[in-house]
């Protein structure tokens, strides 16, 4: 799976929460910087070739889906961060955010509760 540039990664989040869209579509989610038209559709078409995206064509427009799903994307690279930051421990992980101050006390005891009732 290859890594995504940020702005990639935003037009993957678009098409994740509307599951599929038009050009015109993401272009009206983008919040900051919209891209010209043909960047954008550049982009996806991008993300097509990267393999995370599809098309459905209705004559000369393409109503783009996303193949790879969240989760999946998700999981694979934080699996690879713990891999190359933290040795894969998640022990190390959660130090990491202790230490700097990304996570309280009262979450990590949340987050032994949930260990200790599965």
């Amino acid at each position: 799976m290859q890594k995504l540039t940020n702005k990639e990664e935003e037009i993957m989040k678009i098409l994740w929460r509307l599951d599929k869209a038009f050009v015109k579509e993401v272009m009206a989610e983008l919040k900051e910087e919209k891209p010209h038209y043909n960047t954008l559709s550049t982009i996806i078409r991008n993300l097509e070739d990267k393999g995370y995206v599809g098309h459905t064509a209705f004559g000369n427009t393409h109503q783009y889906y996303p193949i790879v799903k969240k989760e999946s994307y998700r999981s694979h690279f934080v699996t690879k961060a713990m891999g190359e930051y933290f040795n894969n421990s998640y022990k190390n992980l959660v130090s990491y955010f202790a230490k700097e101050e990304k996570i309280s006390v009262e979450e990590l005891k949340e987050i032994i509760n949930q260990i200790e009732d599965k």
